[in-house]
Order: C-alpha cells, then structure tokens, then sequence
C-alpha cells in the first residue's frame, strides 16, 4: 500500500510477518544499506563479472528474505529460530561459496568438485524455500517438476520418469551431478539472464522509486496525474497506460520502463481502486506494447530492416497501426474495470490546478528528464538508474538550500544542523530498505525462473518446441500461428525477447512465407511480437515480476493480470496475417473496414473477458461476442460482416440493458 505521501511501505497485510525483534530489524537494515550501496557502486563506477554481480545480490537478497519471512505466519517459536538460522546458513554458505572461489570453480569448469556439487544442492534448496515463503508454492512446484523433467531419461539420475515421457518430450537425461553444475555453476541457471536483470537495472530504478519518493515527488506526481486525467474514470491508469508506451518505445527494454514510470504509476492505480496485481500488470503491459511501438521497437525494427532488407523508415511507418491498436486493447481493458467498479472522476473543484502543481513541484521533473536524455543516448539502463538517482539527491538539495536560504520559505521550527543531518540520514535509510524490501520478490522470482532456464537450455526443449511445433501445423495456417506462440513463450523462458526474435526468425521466418505465403515484413513482425511474450506470460514474466516488486503484489498473480492485459499481442498479429492490408495497405475502403473490425473485435473481447460491457454481460452475449470474435478471423469478407453484425447485437442489447437499469434507478 501507500501512505499519504505516496510512499511505497510493507504491511503485515500485505506479506508474510515481517520481523518484530530489534536486532532483525536492524539486520535488515543494515544489509539493505550493503545491498543499496554495492549495487550503486557496480552502476556507476565499476561493473563487476556476472557471477560477482549476480552472486553478492542474490546472497543478500536471501539473507533479507529469511530474516523477514519467517517460516511460519505467525511469531517466531525456537524452532522455526532454528530451521531460519539453517536455511541463513546455507544461503550464506552457498551464496558466499561462489563469489569466494570463484576462480577456482572457472579454472577447473566441467570437472567440478563434489563440494562444488554441495554448494550447488544447498543453493537449489534454499532458492526453493525462499520463493515458496515470499512468492508461493506455485512457481516452487514449476520449478521442482522443471528439475524432475532434467532429470528424467535412459541416463539420467530419474530414468524411470523418463519411460512416462511422449517422444517429443524425452531426452537423454542428466544425473544430479550434471543438473547441479548447470544451475549453479553455469551461466544459464540460476545466475542467468532472469537475475541479471533483477541484480542490475531491476533494483537500480526500483531504488531511484524509493529516493524519489523519500524527496516527495510521489505527491507531485499523483497530483500531476490527478490534473491532468482525474476526472475521467480511470483517469491516473489510462494516463500511465500512453505514458508508459511512449517511454517503452524509446528506452528499449520493457523492464527498464516497469520500474521507471512503475514508481509513479502503480501508486496511482493502487490508490484509486486497482488491486496490487491489477496495478503491475496494467504497468506491464503497457511497458511491454512499447517494444512494438516505433521508434526504436527495442532494437526490433533495425533488425527486421536486416531480414527483410526493407528500409528502416518504412518498418517503423508501417508498424504504427497495430502499436496503435495494442495500446488501445490495453486501454479499454483499464476503462471497463474503472466502469465495472464503479471509479468516478472527481470534480473539478476537487480536483488539484494543474499550474499550482507545476510550481510547487516542476523541478521533479528534473530527474525524470535526465533519465529520458540518457536513455535516448544509447547509455545502459542500469547506468542510467544510477545516474537518476544521483540528480535526484542533487534536486532536493538544490531544491531544499534555495528554500531555505535564498526564498526564505518558512519550513517550520529551526533545527540544529547535526538533528537536520540526522532525519536527512534517516530518510536515506528508509529509501533502501524500501527499495531492497521490494526487491526481495522480483529478485527471488528471478532466481527460481533461472532454475526453469537452465532445464530448458539443457535438455534442448526450447528448440526442440520451435522446430517440431511448427512442423506439426500440418500446413494449417491457425495452428502454426499457435505453436508459434507456443514456441515464442518456451523460448522466452531463456532468451532475452531480441534473442528469441532473432532464433525463431531464423526457424519460422520462411516456413511462414513459402508454406503460407504471408508477406515477409508481416511474417516477422508477427515473430516478433510473439516474441515479447515473455516478459508478461508465466512462469516467467519478467516485465510483470518487476511490476510486482513496485505493487508489493503477488508476482504470478501479477503476472497472469499482465497476460490478460497484454492479449493484442496474440490477437493482433493474426489480424496481421489474415488481413495483411494494415501492414502492406490496399483499397482505402477496405482498409479502413480491416481497422474497424479490428477496433470492435478487441472492444469485444476485452469486454467479454471482464464480463462488463455498459454493464454486466448476459452469459450468452459472451458466448456471441466469441462466436463473433472467430468470425472476424475467418478469411471471407461475407464472414467477417457477420461476425460484426454479432459485436453490434452484442453491443445494443448491453446498451438497452444499461438503459434500462438506469431507468429502474431513477424510477426507485
């Protein structure tokens, strides 16, 4: 939740129990401060090896975790004291054991001491523990039959499981051994890229959220959003919705725009009525659609000028309307929650003057300048963070000593400068501890994903997925499209969304056109945006993990709300496809007719999948609207007229109903 100010805090409520005993409390503290100040360190002033990186962050990481995460929900006894300082022990052994003897576990990789092995086994039990008791037992049990699968085949430690197998699905197999030192002592497991990007630009910007909030920007911005947008209903979310996008399209990577404008608007969502996951997935999913919005299209659209060998300006002109189209899926999903609960815009008279807002609290958008001019100069996100949260210490000082002492400013009674010194020094404090409390999730979801990754990658079933799923379409074009998807999401699971773009490029790219005859521009921007997949679908949603760090939500449930939020990017591409004309034009008139059937399909759907269109939906106006929906797809103009004309029934009976209820409401 969020206090008055804005400020991001942890409540009982809202996680397990937190500690209450003095010296936890000031354990937390004080590792949280060692967390804050390395990771700055490492942003900007000396990148460290990935395992440095990665190893020190997820060791204090879990030492936060343990301490303040109990075993039990309740207050600690002596033996939940006792099965803590085990698993403390074992987080610091394990995590400590990699960085100290790092050398040594290099120099002699691939034939790994059985003390190595230990370690590993230790870390992989302590990973478990950790993300049961902060995330839940779902993404546990992932990974657990994620390790089992690993471990199943003619030679592996499981051979048994290996018989249950569908051939698709067998391999060889790999004893404990192998399984360890690929999750532990490899660089696609545990300490891959999942937590490589929670031990870097993840808790960098979700630190730069807490110093912006411990300077009180977060009041400046709600009011800011309130504004601007708060008389409409949803206002604050629909305002994050298009600035996300817009911040998305620039920066290059979706994460990175999770956790910068996340700092601002999850707040707002949350307090106007969104729940946590709500909150984080709506941020999510926006961050993501500004992967597919030009100009920058994460690096996407230079490299489809390299495949298709179409020029740059044309990809970037041409992708505009389905970017469009994604945000306004997004958007309207946003609107009809805001309609279904019942959430009014204020008043005007209740609402904060937009020019009073401004000079009270312009120069916060200082901060958020640099950070833009810095990420549209190529420099790396992580490094960016750092750089913001340095000029927002150097803001409030400014802003503070002019105040004081040029303005005159009345701050209330005089303070001495050493107890003036001391609630600065306090606030700091606060600010990492906020910041590493909120990162614990993400970082421990990270982590647990990195042991996914690492089956994936050993045992081949990422593009094991992608060659056979597409060869099993059956030269049915709908369900090569669906194993596309299927095979963009597994790949996902270990590759960043360029990577995967890039190998399912290579695999799909000319099955799509030579089997199918699909343009080769839409082609690839279908795989590509199959590709950001990953970043909101489970198990590992990484864009929606870092939106649950700032929401202090659940993170798969999160993760699931962002997959629900973000469905354009499976239904637009099949509008792509089925009606290339948005993408490679045609007759005016029917282009124009492509875009309005697209436009009422995803108003449909959005509609029926929460149940609320003017107001609540009949079950079988549901049942139309997806009968409708199946219709628009199908390649026959008649078809698609009949499927609008089911949207509009749809759309006047729903209407009529509202009506009339209003009618009963003003007659009662």
């Amino acid at each position: 939740m969020s206090d008055d100010r804005g400020v991001v805090v942890i409540e009982a409520e809202e996680r397990s129990v937190l500690p209450t005993a003095r010296w936890v409390t000031i354990a937390v503290t004080l590792l949280a401060l060692a967390l804050g100040a390395f990771q700055l360190y490492t942003a900007g002033f000396r990148p460290l090896n990935l395992f440095y990186q990665r190893g020190f962050h997820l060791l204090v990481i879990l030492l936060i975790a343990f301490l303040a995460f109990p075993i039990g929900r309740r207050k600690r006894t002596p033996v939940g004291w006792l099965v803590d300082a085990l698993f403390l022990a074992g987080a610091l052994y394990a995590g400590g054991y990699l960085i100290v003897d790092l050398d040594g576990i290099v120099g002699r990789s691939g034939f790994f001491l059985q003390r190595d092995i230990v370690a590993g086994m230790i870390m992989v039990v302590v990973l478990l523990e950790a993300a049961r008791r902060v995330i839940g037992v779902t993404i546990t049990v992932i990974a657990v039959v994620f390790l089992l699968y690993g471990m199943a085949g003619p030679r592996g430690a499981l051979p048994w499981l290996g018989e249950w197998l569908p051939g698709i699905l067998a391999h060889r197999g790999y004893n404990f051994d192998r399984l360890i030192g690929q999750l532990y002592l490899g660089q696609e497991g545990i300490f891959g890229l999942p937590l490589g990007v929670a031990a870097t630009v993840v808790f960098t910007f979700v630190l730069f959220g807490a110093f912006l909030e411990m300077t009180g920007a977060g009041k400046f911005f709600i009011d800011l959003a309130y504004a601007l947008a708060g008389r409409q209903r949803g206002g604050p979310a629909k305002a994050a919705v298009v600035a996300s996008g817009f911040l998305g399209s620039i920066s290059g990577s979706a994460i990175a725009n999770v956790v910068t404008t996340g700092a601002f608007s999850i707040p707002l969502m949350k307090k106007l009525g969104y729940t946590k996951e709500e909150a984080g997935g709506v941020e999510a999913a926006a961050s993501t659609g500004g992967q597919v919005l030009p100009p920058i299209m994460g690096a996407g659209a230079f490299l489809m000028a390299e495949y298709t060998g179409l020029p740059y300006a044309e990809i970037v002109r041409l992708s505009i309307l389905p970017a469009f189209l994604y945000f306004a899926t997004v958007y309207l999903f946003v609107d009809i929650i805001a309609a279904k609960r019942g959430m009014r815009g204020l008043t005007r008279e209740e609402l904060p003057r937009l020019r009073e807002v401004f000079r009270d609290g312009w120069y916060y958008l200082v901060p958020l300048g640099i950070l833009i001019y810095f990420l549209l100069a190529s420099v790396s996100p992580n490094r960016v963070g750092f750089i913001a949260i340095v000029s927002i210490l150097i803001v409030a000082a400014l802003r503070w000593a002019i105040r004081r002492f040029l303005l005159r400013v009345d701050h209330g009674p005089r303070l001495p400068p050493l107890a003036m010194l001391g609630g600065l020094a306090v606030r700091v404090v606060d600010a990492f501890v906020i910041g590493a409390r909120n990162a614990v999730p993400v970082s421990v979801a990270c982590a647990i994903a990195g042991v996914v990754v690492g089956v994936i990658t050993l045992t081949g079933l990422g593009l094991k997925f992608s060659a056979l799923m597409l060869t099993f379409s059956g030269g049915n074009l709908l369900l090569a499209l669906v194993l596309l998807m299927l095979a963009s999401l597994v790949l996902g699971l270990g590759l960043p969304v360029t990577a995967a773009y890039i190998v399912l490029a290579v695999l799909a790219a000319p099955l799509l056109q030579t089997e199918f005859g699909i343009p080769i521009l839409v082609a690839h921007l279908v795989i590509f945006w199959y590709s950001q997949d990953s970043n909101v679908t489970p198990p590992v949603a990484l864009a929606a993990f870092a939106g649950a760090a700032i929401a202090n939500g659940d993170p798969m449930k999160t993760g699931f709300q962002a997959w629900k939020f973000a469905k354009g990017l499976y239904l637009i591409p099949l509008f792509m496809v089925y009606n290339p004309e948005i993408i490679v034009g045609g007759a005016p008139l029917y282009v124009g007719w492509t875009v309005l059937t697209a436009m009422m399909a995803l108003f449909a759907f959005a509609a029926a999948l929460e149940g609320f269109m003017f107001t609540t939906m009949y079950w079988y106006s549901r049942v139309l609207v997806a009968v409708g929906l199946m219709l628009i797809f199908f390649p026959d103009f008649a078809v698609e007229v009949v499927g609008f004309t089911l949207m509009l029934v749809v759309l006047a009976i729903n209407w009529t109903k509202r009506r009339r209820e209003q009618a009963i409401l003003l007659a009662t």
